[in-house]
Order: C-alpha cells, then sequence, then structure tokens
C-alpha cells in the first residue's frame, strides 16, 4: 500500500495493447524487473498488460461452460430443430436496444406476416441475469413462440456476462 515500482513499457510493446490504460485502472502486467545497481532501484520493464479481471472472468466462464456441459446441458440429443419458417417468434431482449431493431428490421424484410413478441429485460447490469432468466420462463410457460431469441448487441466481455449467468444458461 505505501510502496511503489516504476514501470516502464516500451512503446512497440504499447503500441500493440489492445486498450489504453487510465489512471487508477487494475491491471495485471508482466515482463522483466532488471536492478540498476548505482542506486539500487528495481524498475518493471512491462511486456505484456492486461486489464485486471478479464483473464479471471474468461477463466469463471470455461469452468462454468465444463460443469454445465458435464451436466448434459448443451447435449446434441436435446436441443430441438428450429421451424423454418415460425409463425411467432419471442424475444427477450431491451426495447430500446439496437438489437431488438436489428432483429425487427431483418423480420419484416424476410418474413413480414411474422408475430414479434418483446418481452422487455435489461441486459446489462445488476438483476439483469434474473430479469432475463424470469423472462425465458415467462415465454416457455405462456408458449409466447416457436422460437425465442434472447439477445442484445454487442458489448464488453463484462457487459455480457448477464447471459453467462447459470440462471439464464
Amino acid at each position: 500500500e505505501n510502496a511503489a515500482l516504476s514501470v516502464v513499457m516500451f512503446r512497440s510493446r504499447f503500441a500493440r495493447l489492445d486498450f489504453a490504460p487510465e489512471d487508477g485502472q487494475l491491471v495485471i502486467a508482466s515482463g522483466s524487473i532488471p536492478v540498476y545497481e548505482k542506486r539500487g532501484v528495481y524498475q518493471l520493464v512491462c511486456e505484456r498488460l492486461e486489464k485486471a479481471g478479464v483473464g479471471g472472468i474468461l477463466l469463471m466462464l470455461e469452468e462454468r461452460k465444463k460443469r454445465l456441459a458435464a451436466e448434459g446441458l448443451f447435449a446434441e440429443e436435446l436441443k430441438k430443430p428450429l421451424p423454418l419458417f415460425p409463425a411467432r417468434v419471442a424475444v427477450v431482449t431491451s426495447p430500446t436496444g439496437a438489437a431488438i431493431r436489428d432483429i425487427l428490421n431483418v423480420t419484416r424484410r424476410r418474413n413480414a406476416g411474422i408475430d414479434i413478441v418483446i418481452l422487455p429485460a435489461p441486459v446489462q447490469g445488476d438483476g439483469a441475469a434474473e430479469i432475463i432468466a424470469r423472462q425465458i420462463d415467462r415465454a416457455n410457460e405462456l408458449d409466447l413462440g416457436e422460437v425465442l431469441i434472447v439477445g442484445r448487441g454487442g458489448g464488453s466481455l463484462e457487459d455480457l456476462l448477464p447471459f453467462s449467468e447459470e440462471c439464464v444458461v
């Protein structure tokens, strides 16, 4: 807490980063630690820098995927075939996001007569996963569509986490 370590990253390495480091941001830095003997000073020569948490999130997601696969959740024999021309599609997403606009645009172009039932849900933030899961259950219980789309537009790994929560999967 009261210590400091000087860090340097050479321009060629810095140019390859996929994010712009900011003051106060938590990162994981790795590299070599040479000693400047005349002063007895250590310095980290950073060769790799990543946002803290992303590696941990990916590991958690991979472990969850393996565990759920071992339970048979993704088994091919449990999957139902998709109807070629569904008459009604239920969509769990944000009613104001880009994803629903894209879905409505594509369905209008390809099959203007299709019924779309929108089940509104926040797609990120606290409590989003639970609401998404409730809307999935609601769509299934009330048989609101032959096909169910659960989605959102793009986003960072953190933004997409509600869709990887066990209650949603």
